[in-house]
């Protein structure tokens, strides 16, 4: 009995402290990446450029506080837009030979939303009890925190936080891709404040066995965003 009663301790005290620890660098994390801050911007605009299998695609990003968003990319002169209007999501992909938008799936949503700079994920992730602490990890030379995110019962991702600075150094997660399952890396790089927002500037993202590089080019904040812009039109 006496032992018993000493593993259950032993196991509290573990549960415990890996708590404190993980409360104490999901703290640390949204201090270091200025999410505080973010929360007090009215809109966010990214210009950006994405680079893969030898090509240059333009992207642009717009959100609005809380939960507006929308993405456009241009790809052989054709723009495929994702949005979502605060209420429902879609997506018009003249890729596929149609220009008429299609209502996203609430997994589609999700994926649309995790993309929302006015979001801090992390911090819903632990209050929800959806976050583990799962040791450390080296990533590009850097010892990290390898922080495991279940985010949905279904889709599992991993965060790995650079020890030092509580910066993202890589995530990894799985995704549907037109009813595939598909692991995403990306390695954030080339961390810069502008205008108050902290962003890597860089990311380089591998899946199926292809990658590509997605630059920032600019960032703009409270500048004015009508509604109308997350409108289907």
């Amino acid at each position: 009995m006496k032992r018993l009663i000493l593993a259950a301790t032993a196991l509290f005290l573990f549960t415990v402290t890996q708590a404190q620890s993980l409360d104490e660098i999901v703290k640390k994390y949204s201090a270091a990446n200025k999410l505080d801050k973010v929360s007090g911007f009215s809109t966010i605009k990214v210009t950006a450029k994405m680079s893969m299998m030898g090509m240059d695609i333009p992207i642009e990003m717009w959100m609005k506080n809380p939960n507006k968003v929308k993405t456009v990319t241009t790809m052989q002169g054709q723009e495929m837009v994702s949005v979502f209007d605060g209420e429902k999501g879609y997506t018009i992909n003249p890729m596929t030979g149609s220009s008429s938008p299609v209502e996203m799936s609430p997994d589609m949503v999700k994926q649309t939303l995790r993309g929302n700079y006015f979001q801090n994920y992390i911090v819903s992730y632990f209050k929800e009890g959806k976050l583990t602490l799962e040791g450390s990890e080296s990533v590009n030379g850097k010892a990290t925190f390898k922080i495991k995110a279940n985010i949905d019962g279904t889709n599992v991702m991993y965060m790995f936080i650079d020890k030092e600075t509580y910066l993202m150094q890589k995530s990894s997660i799985n995704i549907n891709q037109n009813g595939t399952d598909v692991t995403v890396e990306s390695f954030p790089s080339d961390y810069k404040e502008t205008n108050g927002i902290l962003l890597p500037m860089k990311t380089t993202s591998s899946f199926s066995g292809m990658e590509m590089v997605t630059i920032f080019e600019k960032v703009e904040v409270n500048i004015p965003m009508d509604d109308s812009i997350f409108k289907v039109k």
